[in-house]
């Protein structure tokens, strides 16, 4: 959401138009217009806080070689080889429910279950054994066909009214197999296997399935299966599962930076009651802590740190500061002290005195005195930074190659109108 939205014609519909898509805010909002300004604090807080330490707890589960462990790594952007990856194998290396967590959210573990393929599987026994109740969602993964404990599991936790997934994994095999063939066709083949794949799970009614490689999370089917969680996750936990996948598209980056959007109008109203103590100095340095650890948090979920872009160099085989070459931020070398207090200088300080001073006169915000000046000073910094952010993310990954440039995508649109045969009159 960009700052304008939030300057209104009149004064009066000002937080409305604040993330107004937003059933939470608006309670808030609510909240605000119908209870004193300790109330409305409290209850942003209480958001805040439910946001920022939700635990996400997901269950990955499958045949033995369907390539689960593999998954558990890409999704925490970790390689098979990392020192803290989930070991992988063409034999079951997972004998019981193994938790592993996000690098940088300790907050959200994926976890890698034992396999399903034995002949005496159960799968009642099998979700008492790995604590069902523990798992917000289950993936359930294989590189074939779908199969009868696919099937029996998906009906056990359908009876217990929790949600799942069918993924089919190593799609990257699939099309290097399929591309040796004449006349081949990527997007026949994806047809063929998705087909396939939903023609086996009839019993459990007409479910998606999500094709996927591991290797490469930014083609084939990941973001749909992303945007799917997104509908069906609840809010808090929503944020957490987009803000630690790793960074694979720009549909990604903006996911992650609408989810962090979200963030600031809550830090930026919680921190507004910091200007009403009378204590000097206090505001600045309070604000200036908020704003260090929301710009660490961004720029390690844009997967701009030093270690994602490590393992991001060796996966490419080019060097961290050919990576980083396209970044044009302040943020370029890091998220510190001296960086985030430039924000403070006179040139920005201009536009945002401006603008909190027009924040400071909306109703419910106005009701918190200065606090209606803080609101607004940290509202525009962090939505400023976010931007800079979000902009050397996509700068990062269209350098790198890993996402074709607009002119890039027309063209290939191009490409394919001339190529499809001209329909007879």
């Amino acid at each position: 959401m960009s700052y304008e939205e939030v300057i209104p014609e009149s004064s009066a519909d000002a937080l409305p138009l604040i993330n107004s898509d937003d059933e939470e805010i608006e309670e808030i909002i609510k909240c605000c217009k119908n209870t004193s300004s300790d109330a409305a604090t409290s209850k942003v807080k209480e958001k805040l806080d439910s946001l920022e330490n939700v635990i996400l707890n997901v269950a990955i589960t499958g045949n033995t070689g369907a390539g689960k462990s593999s998954y558990v790594n890409a999704v925490r952007g970790v390689p098979d080889d990392d020192k803290g990856s989930a070991p992988t194998g063409v034999t079951e290396t997972t004998m019981e429910p193994l938790m592993y967590p996000h690098p940088t959210m300790a907050n959200v573990r994926i976890w890698d279950l034992p396999g399903i393929g034995s002949p005496k599987f159960k799968a009642k026994q099998y979700l008492k054994d790995v604590k069902f109740k523990t798992f917000d969602f289950f993936i359930i993964i294989t590189s074939e066909r779908f199969k009868e404990n696919d099937i029996m599991l998906a009906k056990e936790i359908m009876r217990k009214k929790k949600l799942f997934y069918f993924v089919r994994s190593k799609i990257d095999n699939d099309i290097r197999a399929e591309m040796k063939k004449k006349n081949f066709s990527q997007e026949e083949v994806l047809s063929k296997i998705r087909e396939d794949c939903t023609k086996n799970l009839k019993k459990v009614g007409a479910p998606k399935v999500f094709l996927v490689s591991s290797c490469d999370l930014g083609n084939f089917d990941f973001q749909l299966l992303i945007d799917t969680l997104e509908e069906e996750l609840p809010m808090h936990k929503r944020m957490a599962l987009l803000l630690s996948l790793p960074v694979c598209s720009v549909a990604m980056i903006d996911k992650k930076t609408k989810a962090l959007q979200r963030l600031i109008w809550l830090i930026a109203f919680s921190s507004s009651t910091i200007a009403m103590v009378p204590v000097p100095g206090l505001s600045f340095a309070c604000n200036l802590g908020i704003m260090i650890a929301f710009f660490q948090r961004c720029f390690e979920s844009f997967g701009l740190d030093d270690r994602s872009l490590k393992i991001l160099s060796e996966r490419l085989d080019k060097s961290t500061e050919d990576l980083k070459n396209p970044m044009k931020s302040r943020f370029k070398e890091g998220v510190d002290r001296k960086v985030v207090i430039k924000f403070f200088t006179t040139a920005e300080m201009g536009a945002t005195v401006t603008i909190a001073y027009i924040l400071s006169t909306i109703p419910v915000v106005g009701t918190l005195a200065t606090g209606g000046v803080s609101f607004g000073t940290l509202y525009y910094l962090l939505n400023k930074g976010l931007k800079e952010m979000a902009e050397d993310a996509k700068s990062v990954l269209l350098g790198a190659g890993l996402e074709a440039s607009e002119q890039e995508k027309e063209d290939q649109d191009e490409d394919t109108k001339e190529q499809e045969p001209e329909k007879e009159p």
